[in-house]
């Protein structure tokens, strides 16, 4: 197991998943602290990279497109500090913080891990629930299975008119979220099923107001807008599938054997499977892909699975 401690989190490898626990420091973005700790298996994953710097590196994790209902629900607009999969490195760390990610190259190498290809369905579960987000214009809350919306005295009679709004998850197409930005105003939106007409977030009672001022650093907004996202169909699932994801179990297609969501083969397969790898391993440091240092240390991890 390949493991890095720092004041920012912790990160561990055990050959199948990367275990990210993010640290108690008050340096510590409240977005990760609220996620809490987060597994990622292997086939999630499209890369590694360390960034050395000055004061600190910076350890990135990177996720297949459309792996993780989190990114996928904020679209790459929380800033750098709220981002789990990247970890702030200490200078005299800089060296287990390469071997860490020289560690994970390996295990994607070896097992062939589609890094380029785009996922279509989710897989990490996304946060846990209950969740409640309090935003200028009232409160949403999420337990799983129905959005619940309660307004306040600042909303607009549109919407306070009408009264508490309540979804249930299969009545919902999809979910929206986008942050504050200083002055500006962001919104949660609720997309039901059906034709809607389009209304500005004021108006829009399915829509949660959050505030610039007060939320422009806070955007925890996104949790449970990534919650919802991941007990709905992934938007690049194929038409034919007819069961939801479930964000506590097991994936559709993955069985329960496996990282990679594969039956265990028998051990004749296996063996194959690994003298397989091992000419691929060979052609590719013949043709200049791998270096003698990574065809060695590929080469190794494969033997040591005889």
């Amino acid at each position: 197991m390949t493991e890095i401690l720092q004041r920012a989190g912790n990160w561990t490898f055990d050959g199948g998943t990367v275990r990210i626990v993010p640290g108690h420091h008050k340096s510590v973005h409240r977005l990760r602290r609220l996620l809490g700790e987060v597994t990622v298996p292997l086939e999630a994953v499209s890369g590694i990279a360390y960034e050395p710097g000055r004061r600190a590196g910076r350890l990135r994790l990177r996720l297949r497109h459309g792996a993780d209902p989190l990114l996928q629900a904020a679209g790459g607009r929380t800033p750098d500090a709220a981002d789990p999969y990247s970890l702030e490195v200490e200078p005299d760390r800089a060296g287990v913080a390469e071997y860490f990610a020289d560690e994970l190259r390996n295990a994607l190498l070896l097992e062939q891990i589609p890094v380029a290809e785009p996922c279509d369905r989710y897989l990490l579960p996304g946060p846990q629930v209950p969740l409640t987000v309090q935003g200028t214009d009232g409160t949403a809350s999420f337990d799983g299975d129905l959005v619940r919306i309660d307004w306040n005295w600042v909303a607009e009679g549109s919407k306070s008119s009408a009264g508490p709004r309540t979804l249930a998850l299969h009545e919902l197409a999809g979910v929206e979220w986008s942050p504050a930005v200083g002055l500006e105003n962001g919104f949660l939106r609720f997309r039901p099923k059906g034709s809607h007409a389009v209304l500005k977030p004021d108006h829009d009672p399915n829509c949660l107001v959050l505030w610039g001022v007060r939320q422009a650093k806070d955007v925890s907004s996104v949790l449970l807008a990534a919650a919802v996202a991941a007990r709905l169909p992934h938007p690049s699932a194929p038409a034919s599938a007819s069961a939801l994801p479930s964000p506590d179990g097991p994936q559709p297609g993955t069985g329960s054997g496996s990282a990679s969501g594969k039956e265990s083969a028998p051990e004749g397969a296996d063996h194959d499977v690994l003298l397989r790898r091992l000419r691929e391993l060979g052609e590719l440091h013949r043709e200049g892909v791998l270096t003698e240092e990574e065809f060695t240390a590929a080469k190794q991890a494969v033997l040591r699975r005889f």
